[in-house]
């Protein structure tokens, strides 16, 4: 005698010839669990049966041609499920199709040069935006938003690094020894980068016609900084990375349009994090913009400074930025109980 189990459930006991009836008649399965009823012992049907020297053999059910006719061809081909109101409907569908195609569609377009580099970096862009939306949604976020403030911090970013930039002279101290540097690398490219990703988050705090909760601004900030990541990407491969021999450039490459872009939303998500505190507790707004761009800057800079001669470190900071980022938000109602005393 012999129990199946299913879904945690035990059925039976059944006679084995009677087990074996059943899986020719596709009623049971061949790999369904199962336990001897005498010994105990659980193994699959086919090696229960095999136990016991019977080896059932699944009959198919007419020929080939029969049982394609039975399945039916709304069924092989479901035209109606494909028709436009039900693809739209299905958002899982969607991403899939922007996920896996639009690369193919932009090698379609008469692009070259500069812009071939910009819709690359747009392609994983989007599949960057596409994740965040997954796992930082809240009822608050726009889909209008979320691009306007992308297009908006790419904006931002052109001008400010058009020349603006040039006006912050620590920058001048990145070329200083070992530890003077840190000032140039903090106060000069972390503080500058991380004010540019900034100020699409304030404008967007300042306009927003609700409450923003910190988890809704730290999705902005994360598509701020994924913007900022495919400016920097491009005029990296339009520059010092075309320069590099094949297999550097390509590692570059691939780094900049994934990893790299990566950490900078990771910085501006908890930018958008203060900016989102002190939106919601503007009588601390001085200390929380205050923290907005210290800490990211200064992670950005540490992570830059590193880079070159010690990346070991640069990876630790750049962990060390993930898991700072969900301990703010894992703390965030904690955090806004002590603001609210």
């Amino acid at each position: 005698m012999i129990y199946i189990i299913r879904n945690q459930h035990e059925y039976g006991p059944y006679e084995a010839p009677d087990i074996a009836r059943y899986v020719e008649e596709g009623r049971l399965l061949l790999n369904d669990r199962a336990r001897d009823a005498e010994s105990g012992v659980e193994g699959t049907v086919e090696e229960l049966l095999a136990v016991r020297g019977i080896r059932p053999r699944v009959r198919n059910r007419g020929s080939l041609m029969e049982q394609l006719r039975y399945i039916g061809h709304a069924f092989i081909f479901p035209k109606d499920d494909m028709e436009r109101h039900h693809i739209m409907e299905d958002k899982r569908l969607l991403i899939l199709a922007i996920v896996g195609l639009s690369l193919s569609i932009i090698m379609l377009l008469p692009i070259g040069g500069y812009l071939v580099f910009y819709a690359v970096s747009l392609y994983f862009a989007t599949v960057w935006g596409l994740f965040f939306a997954y796992f930082f949604r809240t009822r608050q976020i726009s889909k209008s938003k979320a691009v306007s403030t992308f297009f908006l911090t790419q904006l931002g970013v052109f001008v400010i690094f058009s020349g603006l930039n040039e006006l912050n002279f620590f920058y001048a101290f990145t070329s200083a020894p070992f530890p003077l540097s840190i000032l140039g690398y903090i106060l000069g490219i972390g503080l500058t980068e991380e004010f540019a990703k900034m100020i699409p988050l304030l404008v967007l705090e300042r306009r927003a016609r609700e409450p923003q909760l910190p988890q809704t601004m730290v999705f902005y900030g994360l598509m701020a900084g994924i913007a900022f990541g495919v400016f920097e990407g491009v005029q990296y491969q339009t520059s010092i990375n075309i320069r590099a021999d094949y297999t550097t450039a390509f590692v570059l490459n691939i780094a900049r349009l994934t990893s790299l872009p990566f950490l900078h939303a990771v910085w501006a998500g908890i930018c958008g994090y203060f900016v989102g505190m002190a939106g919601l507790y503007p009588q601390y707004r001085k200390s929380l913009y205050v923290l907005a761009l210290a800490i990211p800057a200064t992670l950005h800079g540490l992570y830059d400074l590193f880079a070159g001669n010690f990346y070991l470190v640069s990876l630790v900071i750049a962990f060390l930025s993930v898991f700072l980022l969900m301990a703010y938000l894992r703390r965030s109602n904690a955090l806004r109980e002590r603001l609210r005393g």
